[in-house]
């Protein structure tokens, strides 16, 4: 009889070098320690012929060199049910709510292949999301990836929370989401708990948290966790699914440190030579099927607020819109603090998918913030009063308009005592409309900031 046997002969952090003389284990395959089969080790690569490196997914203080480990010539699965709606897990579906244990013993691999070409399909079909910025200028279409850059501390989570409310909140019963919390703050995860049960909308929600205090290969391996938890609802459910990945930096940072550990030579930026591959097998399976759709938000960390580096350029061939976070604005105090010129990218920004009067104003828009913009430099030398009439109403205009986009948040009502706001799609286009050709050239630009309507400026 085969033995399944093999025999650790090197320990560098959570990576461990395993021997097997007969009975190779398969890429993925879980190990676990002869002396305590609580210990997890997942085969990452093949290092020669007889020897792997292998990721530790448990404590690492009872392994030592020389000890005996067995291969379960399976992968690392996760529970998958409806058991899992309104609860927090972590990677091995451990609750992490306080609750009881889940029941249910159905699991599936968290290496799930993409669907098929044949059964990915479109659709033009909007998801409103009552933010007025995304939804004029960075609409997303169900089945489609949205990606929300900006460096530290500029509102990337926020906004992740209040799309994620606003959507399940006012498509109540219809659309199931699964949030992937990849390396973040336990305090935000905690606060999102809390949002989503006063908002009454965990019962459609499956939480699974890796925080930043977890060892790389939880964080790593979480977030394909995730994506299977997400298909399941989608492929077996037959439901609409909301996939938040928040945030998707770490998820590239977590297999950049195993990298590290493996002593792989570094890519461009010095990140792991895998990058590419890696945001392929999670985006590949993030898409929309004949029988339901799979629409994705991801929170995007820029590092040093470089967007033109490596890892960020890494995701953005993925993406069908993108909304980008400036400290600039943020420290204007307009909120969400996005560069709407830098966030002008939207595949579903099309006369045939908003209509033509959508499409018509957002670029009217646009033209309108981009002459500003040099104006603006003109206004810093010389003064307004030194720009000719027709101008001097555009840059108004534009100041309106970027004030009009600002927002009061369900998310963060608790922390600015001002209550949140949905505004529809058609009130944005309208408001917007109407401050181009002039309807409010009489108000005064500060009047605009964090209104509902442009109505409520005339009251």
């Amino acid at each position: 009889m085969t033995s399944k046997k093999g025999k650790i002969i090197s320990i560098n952090g959570q990576i461990v070098e395993v021997y097997f003389s007969e009975n190779k284990p398969e890429i993925h395959s879980i190990l676990v320690l002869e002396n305590d089969p609580s210990v997890l080790i997942e085969v990452y690569s093949a290092t020669s012929n007889t020897t792997f490196f292998c990721i530790v997914l448990t404590e690492a203080e009872n392994l030592y060199r020389g000890a005996s480990v067995i291969n379960t010539n399976k992968p690392l699965s996760v529970p998958v049910d409806k058991e899992l709606l309104g609860r927090v897990i972590n990677l091995f579906g451990i609750p992490q709510d306080g609750k009881p244990a889940l029941q249910t013993k159905n699991t599936a691999s968290i290496y799930n292949t993409s669907p098929k070409y044949s059964s990915i399909t479109t659709t033009r079909t909007l998801l409103e999301t009552g933010i007025k910025v995304i939804d004029l200028f960075s609409p997303l279409v169900k089945g489609g990836k949205l990606g929300v850059f900006g460096g530290a501390g500029v509102g990337k989570t926020l906004l992740l929370t209040e799309i994620m409310h606003n959507i399940v909140t006012f498509d109540k019963g219809k659309t199931i989401s699964v949030y992937a919390g990849i390396g973040e703050r336990i305090r935000e995860g905690h606060e999102l708990y809390q949002l989503l049960g006063q908002a009454g909308v965990l019962p459609s929600v499956a939480l699974i948290y890796a925080n930043m205090s977890e060892n790389p290969a939880i964080r790593f391996l979480t977030t394909y966790a995730s994506a299977t938890i997400a298909e399941f609802f989608r492929d077996h459910e037959k439901k609409d699914v909301l996939f938040f990945i928040d945030n998707a930096y770490r998820f590239m940072q977590a297999g950049n440190e195993l990298s590290m550990l493996m002593n792989a030579i570094p890519s461009e930026d010095g990140y792991q030579p895998t990058l590419d591959s890696e945001m392929a097998a999670i985006h590949e399976r993030l898409v929309a099927t004949s029988e339901a759709s799979l629409s994705s938000v991801e929170a995007i960390y820029v590092p040093n607020d470089d967007i033109l580096d490596q890892g960020i350029q890494a995701i953005f061939p993925y993406l069908d819109s993108t909304i980008i976070l400036s400290r600039d604005v943020y420290q204007q105090g307009i909120l969400p603090a996005v560069d709407i010129l830098s966030s002008s990218y939207s595949k579903a920004l099309t006369p045939d998918i908003v209509g033509q009067s959508h499409y018509d104003t957002a670029l009217r828009a646009q033209s309108l913030l981009k002459k500003a913009v040099n104006l603006e430099r003109i206004v810093s030398l010389i003064g307004l009063t030194e720009l000719s009439g027709e101008d001097q109403l555009d840059y108004s205009r534009a100041k309106k308009l970027q004030n009009y986009m600002t927002q009061n948040f369900f998310a963060s009502q608790n922390q600015t005592g001002r209550p949140g706001i949905y505004v529809s799609i058609s009130t944005t286009v309208s408001d917007v409309n109407d401050i181009l050709i002039g309807k409010y050239d009489q108000i005064s630009e500060e009047k605009f900031l964090f209104v509902n309507s442009a109505k409520e400026v005339l009251e």
